[in-house]
C-alpha cells in the first residue's frame, strides 16, 4: 500500500494564509499605488500652474525663439514655381468668390503718397514693436497670465512654419503679369524685408499664413480682454483691422493669407488652453506666493487602532486619510 500522510493542525495552520497578513499586504500595495498616483498628479499640476516669469529667461527665450523661427522660415525652399502657381490659384479663387479686391486697394492707396509710405513703415516696424510691447505689459502687469499668453503666441508662430513649408505662396506684388504695385520699391522705403536690399535676407515666398495678422490679432485680443482703459481696448480692436488693410494695400498678402493667420492663432490658443486648462485672461492676474493657496496634501496612513474621535465601528488597521496643511514657506 502507498504511504499514508497525516495532516496535522500545524500543517493546516501554516498552509492557511492569515487574513490579517494578507490584508496588510494588500493595503500596503494599494497605499503605495495611491500615493504614487497622487504624487504624479500633484507634480503635473505644479508643472502646469502659472509661475512668476523671470526677466532674463524670457528675454533669452524670445530671442532664441525668434532666431530659430527666422532660421527655419528662411531655410524652407523658396520653390518659386510652386509659389507662383499657388498665387495664381489663390487669385483665381478670390475672383470666383467675388472678393478679389486687393489690386484695387493697392492702387488706390498708392495714389496717396504719404499714406502708402506710412503703411510701408507700419508693415516693417509695428509688427515687432507692438508684439514686444504687449509681452512686456503682460510681464509687468499680468504675470499670472503671461506664460499662457506667451504659449499661445509661440504655438501660433510654430504652426505657421508648417504652412510655409507645405504651401509656398508668392505675395501679390511678385505675381507674374499682375497689376499689383510693389510700394516699397516704388517709393524706396524700408517697408518690407522681402524687397529692395533686404530681399535676400528673407524667404519671399512664405506669404501663407500671414503672421502680421496672427500676431496683431493676438495683441488685439489680449489688450481687449485685459486692458482696463476703454481707449486701450478700442485701439486693441482696431490694431488687427488696420494691419489687414496695410498688408493688402502694400501688396504683401492676399486677404486669404489673413485667414490662414487667424487659423494659426486658433491653434495656438487651443494649445495654451489644453495645457493651462483656461484661456489666458481667465487665469489669476498675479502669481500666488509659493506655499499660499496650495491644495492640501492627502497622505494615507495605516492605523493599528481606531483613532481618537473616529466613527464607531471603524476597523483596526484601516487606511485613513491624513490631511496635512502645507508647511509655510521657508520651513
Amino acid at each position: 500500500m502507498g504511504e499514508s500522510h497525516v495532516t496535522t493542525q500545524e500543517d493546516r495552520t501554516a498552509a492557511t494564509p492569515s487574513p490579517v497578513a494578507g490584508g496588510t499586504a494588500v493595503s500596503g500595495s494599494t497605499r503605495a499605488i495611491t500615493v504614487s498616483r497622487m504624487s504624479t498628479r500633484l507634480s503635473l499640476r505644479s508643472l502646469r500652474s502659472p509661475r512668476r516669469p523671470r526677466l532674463w529667461f524670457e528675454i533669452l527665450l524670445i530671442a532664441v525663439s525668434y532666431w530659430l523661427y527666422s532660421l527655419v522660415r528662411n531655410a524652407v525652399p523658396e520653390q518659386k514655381a510652386a509659389a507662383l502657381r499657388n498665387a495664381d490659384w489663390i487669385w483665381s479663387l478670390e475672383h470666383t468668390m467675388g472678393l478679389a479686391f486687393e489690386e484695387a486697394v493697392n492702387r488706390a492707396v498708392n495714389s496717396v503718397t504719404w499714406l502708402i509710405v506710412s503703411m510701408n513703415y507700419y508693415y516693417a516696424t509695428l509688427h515687432f514693436i507692438v508684439t514686444i510691447g504687449v509681452l512686456i505689459w503682460l510681464f509687468r502687469r499680468h504675470p499670472g497670465r503671461y506664460a499662457a499668453a506667451r504659449l499661445a503666441l509661440f504655438a501660433t508662430t510654430a504652426v505657421a512654419l508648417l504652412g510655409y513649408y507645405v504651401f509656398p505662396l508668392a505675395p501679390p506684388r511678385l505675381m507674374n503679369g499682375s497689376g499689383f504695385i510693389d510700394t516699397v520699391l516704388l517709393h524706396q522705403t524700408w517697408g518690407s524685408m522681402a524687397s529692395g536690399n533686404f530681399k535676400h535676407m528673407s524667404n519671399q515666398y512664405a506669404a501663407m499664413p500671414s503672421m502680421h495678422i496672427g500676431w496683431s490679432l493676438w495683441c488685439g485680443l489680449t489688450i481687449c480682454a485685459l486692458a482696463s482703459a476703454p481707449w486701450a481696448r478700442i485701439l486693441g480692436a482696431l490694431y488687427p483691422v488696420a494691419t489687414l488693410i496695410v498688408i493688402v494695400a502694400t501688396a504683401n498678402h492676399f486677404w486669404l493669407d489673413a485667414v490662414g493667420g487667424m487659423a494659426c492663432l486658433a491653434f495656438g490658443v487651443s494649445v495654451s488652453y489644453a495645457w493651462y486648462g483656461a484661456l489666458p485672461h481667465r487665469l489669476a492676474k498675479r502669481v500666488q506666493h509659493p506655499g499660499a493657496g496650495r491644495p492640501r496634501v492627502l497622505r494615507l496612513r495605516r492605523t493599528t487602532a481606531p483613532e481618537p474621535g473616529a466613527e464607531p465601528g471603524a476597523p483596526a488597521g484601516a487606511v485613513a486619510p491624513d490631511v496635512r496643511e502645507p508647511s509655510p514657506p521657508g520651513r
